[in-house]
């Protein structure tokens, strides 16, 4: 039997054709194609087509493919009801898990595992925002049609359509968080799917693992900290004294990048066309001192969650809804890894390396000593 590493860092748990990271270039594929590529002239929906199917669409292809999307956009009637029902100040994670769970009561029965798929990309957009328009006492804003996925996510959020320039700006955040090999979440989803499970189950769980700090959520930390830091000469100070005493900064270091995130310097490079007030201004300010410092004190680059943030306040997402975002970007992955598993499957059942104590003989326990009773 093979030893693993704690955390199974850098162990191979198996083989997939979605996606490929390249840690020491700082490199990230989808299906062959480079993130900077998708990201800069891709959208949501080609993204999700290419992951699912492994291509490229063709014109036609994707008409069709983006008709049935936003055709699967609304959810039940059931689904509404209950998440009306969840208390407002209830964590938004929570309430997206909920949802999630319930599309797989309240889905149409008759379809098929690709239908199923495409019914949670569709909805979970339109179960965030609608987690969000309770959470403000506001009424739900039903999906449109006519709007593209990210359009229609931000319209259902905001009640206002979007500039295009903000529908681009989460078009970009929604594709690279699409996929990113076998994290937590995804891992979870593929080994729930391995039990030949619903896709529902595999999916709730992913929402689940998602929800840890460790996993999701670092980008609304990172919002916290420059807040805490307010100004851009304030920063060298912040950082020093967090390292001086042993804390971590937020948004930097990756399991498996060793150089700086290829969706951190997307974003980033974003960033300094989308920034227009001064409070923007000033933000980006302070996140590339902290980027500075943090290479030069710790030889730690910046990961997607350290520029994430001020984009999704630029485009009206409250810190809050961050990681519930994340999943409407990640579902497409999901759902890929979901489907790959099935094509293939084996259920996945490691072993663990047992560190108890030896085998030990039963004693009846009014015979039972103290230091029998310990083993």
């Amino acid at each position: 039997m093979t030893l693993q590493t704690k955390g199974l860092e850098d162990v191979v748990a198996g083989q997939s054709s979605i996606c490929f990271i390249d840690g020491q270039e700082g490199r990230l594929l989808y299906r062959g194609f480079d993130i900077e590529d998708l990201a800069g002239r891709s959208n949501y929906e080609e993204t999700a087509y290419l992951l699912w199917n492994g291509h490229l669409p063709t014109s036609p292809e994707l008409r069709t493919f983006t008709s049935e999307l936003s055709s699967k956009r609304p959810i039940p009637r059931e689904v509404s009801q209950i998440l009306t029902t969840l208390p407002r100040n209830c964590d938004a994670m929570d309430a997206l898990r909920v949802g999630v769970a319930a599309l797989g009561i309240f889905d149409d029965p008759m379809y098929t595992q690709h239908e199923r798929a495409m019914s949670i990309a569709s909805k979970v957009g339109t179960v965030v925002a609608a987690i969000h328009r309770h959470k403000h006492d506001q009424d739900i804003i039903p999906p449109r049609d006519d709007l593209s996925f990210s359009s229609n996510f931000l319209y259902m959020v905001t009640g206002e359509e979007p500039s295009a320039a903000d529908a681009r700006l989460m078009d970009v955040l929604l594709i690279l968080h699409a996929d990113h090999e076998l994290n937590a979440s995804t891992f979870t989803a593929r080994v729930i799917a391995s039990t030949l499970s619903d896709v529902y189950s595999a999916v709730t769980g992913a929402v689940g693992a998602l929800k840890g700090p460790l996993h999701g959520g670092a980008n609304e930390k990172v919002v916290e900290m420059t807040a805490e830091i307010g100004t851009p000469d304030k920063a060298e100070a912040y950082v020093s004294s967090k390292l001086g005493s042993k804390q971590k900064i937020t948004g930097f270091g990756h399991r498996v990048y060793k150089t700086m995130d290829p969706r951190a310097k997307i974003l980033k490079d974003m960033a300094h066309r989308f920034t227009k007030t001064e409070k923007e201004k000033e933000a980006l300010q302070i996140l590339e001192k902290v980027e500075s410092m943090m290479k030069a004190e710790k030889h730690l680059y910046p990961n997607v969650d350290l520029y994430s943030g001020l984009a999704l306040n630029h485009i009206g997402v409250p810190s809050y809804l961050f990681t519930p975002v994340f999943a409407v970007g990640r579902a497409p992955g999901w759902l890929a890894h979901v489907l790959e598993q099935y094509a293939d499957n084996r259920i996945i059942r490691p072993r663990a390396e047992y560190i108890g104590p030896p085998r030990s003989r039963y004693v009846p326990i009014d015979k039972r000593t103290a230091a029998e009773a310990k083993h």
